[in-house]
């Protein structure tokens, strides 16, 4: 059996099972090892062990334990940072030890005491603090020449990029505190990590590790706990979070107090009844029961003996009550025995004629629609009919885009972390070339239309850009969804959930972040045209796409291009130019007879696919071809129908309903939403200084039911939190909000 074994390269977390007992030579070079593995220790005849380009930020005592055979260790290339003075213990047979390219910056004076053998030593390409405690090292290394001359110092003063194999004894001297980023590698809390009074400890596998105080947690205690959770206020109570104290206070319901409302207020202790009535403590107020012959809203009042009506001495006179009337705007007051009432001119109504008669407002006046969307009053319920291109309840997205010019582009300017994620969004078009998205920060890349296939460029900086390509191609008119994502050094594309096509930038980096660069879709303008020269290598076409861009999501959240800047020739909408391929033109959506191909000099046609002759006219001009529309007849219930092919068609539904005819009601639910809120001051706008959760209803309330027809999907119960505010004028403030956490059927309101 062979005894060397290679797993170069896999993006191994473990140690794979399976290896021979006898293994001499174990190459684990190129992973993602995040530690030495413990199974190790098990494996007694290794010679060599090659763990060089992982991610191993620390060593333990025991990390090398009963391998006293081994004669070479590969650790370059990693994380470390600080080597434990027991960590090459019992490796009496080391003679080769490479600590080339981590981040150490100390070796405690003795650490080489058990491996008496070693002979080379590798430790370029770290920040060694050269002062008096680390003159050993520089003596040991002399003594012999163990390490070939390159390691070099890179502190404290006066040391910067000395030879540690070179320089004299007499330079390395200790001259003042240590700075606290060198000795915080060997005593992480050194640099106190925890935050919010959290208690650091040092813990050998994760190197420290924070007892956070009440009210916090995290790995650094830096997230408050929301004190509102377990919902602490009684008796109706409305809990509100502060972020400052991470604590909480209850806003009790009128007569309740208490630090949880618990307390039902005495209301009889300062009562105001009279002729030694009782008092009945309620809620909020009191009630005075009266003694006989009293009467009264405190019994303050010796009952009359006259019946209701009728005074004086003999109970014979009707009092009238229109002396003392409060009819009002002109009514005429008519006595009734023992009251009276008001007869309201016209225009007026209420008890007292108060009230200006006016129509109640109708629901859809009533209604929130946005964004130009009419609103239509279905039994009771109103919904809002989006435009072309956008969605939600009240039409508040624009979720798919038409880019019509050949210039058009959007802009995205708030999407943060891009592209160190999950990027998904579906097209259509049927150009062969074109921009999809591009961001131009340091490490630029693009992702594009080329030849009908899709095509990622990515240049990580420091080698040439590379490229990756879809087996697939995309320009049939039909909507094809590309997903784009990456993960470490790796960057997937798929297109309709197909077999992905991988980038694996091992020398390079996957870029960390867009940072302020904006990412643009559809296209760019020409001030970031130089930016783009970087990917030139790969001939990147810059021109804008032309066709329909929809359901953008980054990092699972949809995008919302209401909030994004829009070039001029990008419309909402893909329903007007679904069914026309351009071949070489461009499709107008808005014409007055309907969507139409532009089309490209020395071209012509319906469809733009006809090279122009020299026998055509001026006069003649282009039309959208007509044929058998496979819609007509169609059974879209609540739909649009969109023809496939000159035969076939499909039914895209309404928001809340689903199904091949969009007949099924989709019940109502609520969507996670976590974002910022936003508020007008004026001239200046706000947000919160951090995004939170809550729930947006949607969908509607099942027919059948017996409230159904004047039921609507509604927030049942809504928390309130108190959120700090910052203002782009540069102030702050802090302020209540309510946001809805649970939606269901509830009465229109």
């Amino acid at each position: 059996m062979d005894t060397v074994v290679r797993c170069s390269n896999k993006h191994l977390l473990a140690l794979p099972r399976g290896l021979p007992r006898n293994v001499t030579e174990l190459y684990l070079d190129g992973n993602q090892f995040t530690s030495v593995p413990t199974e190790l220790a098990t494996f007694k005849f290794l010679q060599l062990v090659d763990l060089s380009n992982n991610k191993i930020s620390s060593l333990s005592d025991d990390s090398f334990s009963n391998m006293s055979q081994l004669t070479t260790l590969i650790l370059s290339y990693n994380s470390l940072h600080c080597i434990p003075p027991l960590a090459l213990g019992g490796l009496r047979s080391l003679r080769l030890l490479s600590l080339h390219g981590n981040d150490i910056s100390e070796l405690q004076q003795g650490i080489f005491s058990d491996v008496a053998s070693l002979s080379h030593l590798a430790i370029g390409a770290n920040p060694l603090y050269c002062d008096c405690r680390l003159l050993w090292l520089s003596d040991w290394v002399k003594s012999g020449y163990k390490e070939p001359g390159i390691a070099r110092c890179a502190g404290p003063g006066g040391m910067e990029g000395k030879l540690l194999l070179t320089t004299p004894a007499d330079k390395f001297q200790c001259l003042g505190p240590v700075e606290a980023s060198v000795r915080a590698k060997c005593s992480p809390c050194v640099a106190s990590p925890c935050q919010n009074q959290g208690v650091c400890q040092v813990n050998e596998t994760e190197l420290y590790t924070c007892t956070c105080k009440s009210g916090f947690t995290g790995k650094h205690c830096e997230t408050p706990v929301d004190a509102c959770v377990s919902n602490p206020c009684t008796n109706a109570g409305l809990c509100i979070s502060d972020e400052q104290t991470q604590g909480f206070s209850c806003a009790c319901a009128f007569g309740f107090h208490g630090t949880f409302c618990e307390v039902n207020v005495d209301d009889c202790e300062d009562h105001g009844c009279e002729s030694d009535a009782t008092c009945v403590d309620g809620v909020g107020n009191y009630t005075c029961v009266c003694p006989p012959n009293y009467t009264g809203l405190f019994c303050e009042e010796l009952e009359d003996v006259c019946s209701p009506g009728w005074v004086g001495p003999n109970c014979s006179i009707d009092y009238n009550e229109c002396v003392d009337h409060r009819c009002q705007n002109g009514a005429q007051c008519v006595d009734h025995l023992d009251g009276y009432s008001c007869v309201c001119p016209q225009g007026f109504s209420g008890e007292f004629c108060e009230a200006a008669a006016l129509p109640p407002p109708s629901l859809c006046q009533l209604s929130a629609c946005q964004n130009g969307a009419p609103c239509v009053q279905e039994a009771g319920v109103v919904v809002c009919e989006c435009l072309p291109g956008f969605e939600g309840d009240r039409c508040q997205k624009l979720v798919s885009v038409n880019f019509v010019d050949r210039d058009s582009y959007v802009q995205l300017q708030d999407v943060k972390n891009w592209p160190q994620a999950n990027i998904t969004l579906q097209v259509s078009t049927a150009e062969d070339n074109g921009i999809l998205l591009y961001n131009g920060d340091n490490e630029p890349i693009a992702v594009e239309l080329h030849q009908g296939h899709v095509r990622v460029t990515y240049d990580p900086g420091n080698q040439p850009a590379t490229t990756i390509y879809s087996t697939e191609t995309v320009n049939d008119g039909l909507f094809h969804t590309v997903e784009l994502v990456t993960f470490n050094r790796m960057l997937n594309l798929s297109v309709d959930g197909g077999e992905p096509t991988t980038l694996d930038s091992q020398e390079g980096r996957i870029p960390r972040g867009a940072g302020d660069a904006p990412l643009y879709v559809g296209g760019m303008p020409e001030a970031v045209l130089d930016s783009s020269h970087r990917l030139s290598s790969q001939t990147l076409n810059t021109s804008s796409f032309h066709g329909c861009i929809k359901n953008l999501y980054i990092n699972h959240e949809l995008q919302d291009f209401t909030r994004s800047r829009m070039n001029p020739g990008v419309e909402p909408g893909c329903q007007p130019c679904r069914k026309l391929l351009c071949l070489h033109g461009v499709c107008q959506p808005h014409a007055e007879q309907g969507p139409q191909c532009h089309c490209q000099p020395g071209w012509t046609g319906p469809l733009c696919d006809q090279p122009i002759t020299a026998d055509l006219t001026a006069a003649e001009t282009v039309t959208m071809a007509t044929g058998v529309n496979p819609c007509e007849g169609s059974k879209c219930v609540k739909g649009v129908c969109v023809a496939v092919d000159a035969q076939t068609y499909r039914c895209d539904c309404e928001e809340g309903f689903t199904g091949e005819s969009c007949d099924i009601e989709t019940l109502c639910r609520g969507e996670p939403v976590r974002d910022v809120h936003r508020l007008q001051r004026g001239l200046v706008l706000c947000q919160t200084s951090k995004p939170f959760s809550w729930v947006d209803c949607r969908g509607r309330c099942q027919a059948g039911s017996m409230t159904a027809a004047h039921s609507c999907c509604a927030p049942l119960r809504v928390r309130r939190r108190r959120l700090t505010f910052e203002c782009d004028d540069g102030t702050s403030f802090t302020q209540d909000v309510e946001k809805p956490v649970e939606c269901g059927c509830k009465e229109c309101v």
